[in-house]
């Protein structure tokens, strides 16, 4: 079956844009950075560790939007949140727990509860980046 180049298009709403993926399952994390690949996008990390994700937020560049385990080795993601949102980038959140477990501050950031349709949270986030196209 042939791609048409509109198509190809619709498919990379993400070119150009630099994602974090903070996810401590492994190959959840893999399955993320290959669904947002496709979408054109450049991943960094994955990373599995709140450190490494701290890292990444002062010595990693810019970062245009980010796919955030509510829990990360028993540690909240909260504080990366929180800095996400002081800097404007946008961003999901996936989690095996319910909603409740959600500070109430980003009861607004879009939840996606394991098992996650990963396609789906893609194009969910490439359309939290592309209503900050100017």
């Amino acid at each position: 079956m042939s791609v048409s180049p509109a198509s190809s298009l619709a498919g990379t709403p993400l070119t150009g844009r630099r994602i974090l993926v903070v996810e401590d399952e492994y190959f959840l994390a893999d399955d993320i950075g290959n669904a947002l690949r496709k979408l054109g996008a450049e991943i960094a990390g994955p990373v599995g560790h709140i450190e490494d994700a701290v890292a990444m937020l002062h010595n990693g560049g810019v970062l245009d939007a980010a796919v955030l385990d509510v829990n990360i080795r028993i540690q909240m993601i909260f504080p990366i949140a929180r800095e996400l949102r002081a800097r404007d980038v946008p961003f999901v959140f996936t989690t095996g727990y319910e909603k409740i477990s959600i500070e109430p501050e980003f009861q607004d950031v879009p939840l996606w509860e394991k098992p996650i349709d990963i396609v789906a949270m893609a194009r969910n986030l490439a359309g939290l980046v592309g209503d900050r196209r100017a």
